[in-house]
C-alpha cells in the first residue's frame, strides 16, 4: 500500500502479488503440519497440500499478468486461477476468499482505486458469504467460522492502519482457531484444531508479514496423522459408515445456467457428502468448481453432463490414497526405538556428542536439509529427536520433519540454537522413558540453559554494548552483543560474570579452534574466587565459527 505524507493512498497491486507469493512460501513450510491436523470431513491428510496447490495457482496467475496490471486485474486473476485449479474442500473454500476480494474490488472500486481497509472489509465479507454458500452442510468450528471471524475483525478495525488492521485480523482468527475443538466434536475427539483454519491463518499471517516485514510467530499446532495415517482406521478398512465415502470427485463445469446449480447440488447431496460448488464470478462464461465425496463417482460426473461443459475431472480413491501414503509401512520395522540427531561443528564436538549418545551431523561448512534428512533415516529408529543447533532455519526443519516422518517414524525437532543447549538436553536424555516424556525433558533442559558465545568482530558496527572495531572480541548472550573487549580473557570473564549475575550452578565452555588458553585459565580462577560452589566444565570442541560457547545451568 502507498502513503503520501502520512495520508493513506490506494492499494498497490504489487502488495497483492507479494502476498500471494508469501502465502505459497508459508503454506509450503506448514504443509506437513496442516496435513497432520486434517481429520474433518475425512482424515485424508491432504488439506495443507490442497491449499498450497490452490494458492500457488493463484500466485502464478497473478505473476503471468503484465507488470503494470492494476488491482482489479490482479485480484481477478488470482480468483480465476484458484477456482480453476482448486484442490479439495479446503482449496475450493480458499478460492472463494480470493473471489470475494476480486468481487469487492469490482463492486467498491471498479477502477482499482481502493484502500487496504476497503479491500479487507468488503473482500472478507463477500468471501465469507461465498464460501458458506458453496458448502452444502456448513459446520461451526471449521475454516468457514474463521473466515467469518476475519470479516468481523476487519470491520471492527477498519479505522486503523493497514498493518494494525491486518495484525488484529490474524490475531482474532488465531484466537478463533484455538476454539475450534470446542465447536466441532470431530476435532475435540482427535485433539486438534481445524486444518483448513490453520491454513487460513497462515494466509493472514502472510499479509501481516508483507505489510510489516515482521514474521508472525505461532505455536506448533501438533497433529496426529503422522505420515498421513488415519487414526483408528487400518489401511485395509473399507468405508462403510455414515458419511464415509470411497471417492473424492472434482471437476469444472463451464457454461451452466445459474439456476441449474441448485438442482446439481441436490443430486450430489443424494449421491454423497462434503458437496461444495463455487463459481468464479468472472465476466466470461460462468464457471463452477464442483467437489463431492461419493461411492458412485460416475453418477457424480454424469449429474453435470448436459448442464454445460465438464472438464478437468479428477477422481481419487481414499482407500488407494491411504495405501500409497502408508507404502513405507511395507518396509521392515525400524531396528531401534529411539535416536537423537545433533548438528555440530568441530572434531571435538563430534566426539563429545557421539559419546553422549547422539548421531552426529557435521556442519563445519554448513549443512543442507537433505543431509539432515538422510541422517535421520540412517538412525533406523522409531522415534527421532533432532537438534539442529541454529544451523538450519525453522522452515527447513519443518520441511525435513514432514519429509522423513512416516507411519513407523516420528520426528521431533527441539528449538536449540547452540551446541551448549544441545549438550544440556543430552544430559537428561533417558531412552528408558517414553518418547514424549523424554523429548519434553530434553526440551525443558535446553530451554533452561542460558547460553552465550565469544566471536571476533569482522567489521565495525554499533551494538548494545557500544561500537566495536574489527578484531575486537564480542561477548554475546543469545544473539545480543553485551560485551566488547580487546582480547579473549577480559571478554570471557566479563561475559560469564554477566551470565552468572542471574544465578547458575554449572558453567560449561565449548572451546573452539581459536581459543586462547590463558582466557580459560583466567575464567577458572575467577570462578574459584568469586563463585564458590559453581562447577566449571571445559570441552575442546574445535568449532571454527566462534571462539567458544558458554552454557549456564
Amino acid at each position: 500500500m502507498s502513503t503520501d505524507g502520512g495520508l493513506v493512498r490506494v492499494m498497490n497491486p504489487q502488495v497483492l502479488r507479494d502476498w500471494a507469493q508469501e502465502c505459497v512460501l508459508r503454506l509450503d513450510a506448514l504443509r506437513g503440519e496442516i496435513n497432520d491436523l486434517n481429520v474433518f470431513p475425512i482424515p485424508d491428510s491432504d488439506t495443507g497440500s490442497n491449499m498450497l496447490f490452490t494458492m500457488r495457482s493463484a500466485a502464478d496467475a497473478a505473476d503471468a499478468l503484465p507488470a503494470d496490471a492494476d488491482v482489479t486485474a490482479v485480484t481477478r486473476a488470482m480468483a480465476e486461477g484458484a477456482v480453476a485449479n482448486a484442490r479439495g474442500n479446503s482449496g475450493i473454500i480458499l478460492s472463494q476468499v480470493l473471489v470475494g476480494l476480486a468481487d469487492a474490488v469490482e463492486i467498491a472500486a471498479p477502477d482499482g482505486l481502493l484502500t487496504f481497509s476497503q479491500l479487507a472489509v468488503s473482500g472478507l465479507r463477500l468471501g465469507s458469504l461465498a464460501a458458506t454458500r458453496a458448502v452444502s452442510d456448513p459446520r461451526e468450528g471449521t475454516v468457514l467460522t474463521l473466515i467469518a471471524i476475519a470479516a468481523q475483525s476487519a470491520a471492527q478495525h477498519a479505522d486503523e492502519t493497514a498493518a494494525d488492521q491486518a495484525r488484529a485480523i490474524a490475531d482474532d482468527v488465531a484466537d478463533g482457531l484455538e476454539r475450534t475443538p470446542e465447536q466441532l466434536p470431530e476435532l475435540a475427539s482427535a485433539g486438534v484444531v481445524d486444518a483448513g483454519g490453520r491454513g487460513f491463518l497462515a494466509v493472514l499471517d502472510a499479509m501481516v508479514g508483507v505489510l510489516t516485514g515482521v514474521t508472525q510467530r505461532r505455536r506448533h499446532y501438533r497433529g496426529i496423522l503422522t505420515g498421513g495415517g488415519q487414526p483408528g482406521h487400518p489401511v485395509d478398512e473399507t468405508c462403510n459408515g455414515p458419511g464415509d465415502m470411497d471417492f473424492e470427485v472434482m471437476y469444472l463445469l463451464t457454461g451452466a445456467p445459474g439456476e441449474s446449480i441448485a438442482t446439481l447440488r441436490a443430486q450430489l447431496d443424494e449421491l454423497g457428502d462434503a458437496v461444495v460448488i463455487v463459481g468464479d464470478s468472472s465476466s466470461s462464461a460462468e464457471r463452477f468448481s464442483v467437489h463431492v465425496h461419493t461411492d458412485d463417482p460416475g453418477a457424480a460426473v454424469e449429474a453435470a453432463i448436459g448442464l454445460g461443459s465438464v472438464s478437468d475431472i479428477r477422481i481419487s480413491c481414499f482407500a488407494l490414497d491411504s495405501i500409497r501414503a502408508q507404502a513405507n509401512s511395507m518396509e521392515p520395522p525400524p531396528r531401534h526405538r529411539r535416536a537423537v540427531v545433533a548438528v555440530v561443528c568441530g572434531d571435538g564436538a563430534a566426539e563429545l556428542f557421539s559419546e553422549a549418545g547422539a548421531a552426529v551431523v557435521r556442519a563445519d561448512g554448513g549443512v543442507t536439509p537433505e543431509a539432515l534428512a538422510e541422517a535421520i533415516r540412517a538412525t533406523d529408529s522409531a522415534h527421532v529427536v533432532v537438534m539442529a543447533n541454529g544451523s538450519l532455519t525453522s522452515q527447513d526443519l519443518v520441511s525435513v520433519a514432514a519429509e522423513v516422518r512416516s507411519s513407523q517414524r516420528s520426528v521431533v525437532s527441539l528449538p536449540t540454537s547452540s551446541m551448549a543447549q544441545c549438550l544440556a538436553a543430552l544430559a537428561v536424555h533417558d531412552p528408558s522413558e517414553s518418547a514424549d516424556a523424554d523429548a519434553y525433558a530434553m526440551a525443558e533442559a535446553a530451554a533452561g540453559a542460558r547460553w552465550g558465545s565469544l566471536l571476533l568482530a569482522d567489521e565495525r558496527m554499533i551494538t548494545l554494548a557500544g561500537t566495536c572495531d574489527v578484531g575486537d572480541v564480542l561477548g554475546l548472550i543469545g544473539s545480543d552483543v553485551l560485551v566488547i573487549a580487546p582480547e579473549q580473557t577480559a571478554a570471557l570473564v566479563s561475559l560469564v560474570d554477566l551470565m552468572l549475575a542471574t544465578g547458575g550452578e554449572m558453567v560449561t565452555v565449548l572451546a573452539g579452534s581459536g581459543v586462547d588458553r590463558d582466557a580459560l585459565s583466567a575464567l577458572e580462577a575467577q570462578i574459584r574466587r568469586a563463585y564458590p560452589g559453581v562447577e566449571l566444565s571445559v570441552y575442546d570442541t574445535g568449532q571454527n565459527d566462534d571462539l567458544m560457547q558458554v552454557g549456564i545451568e
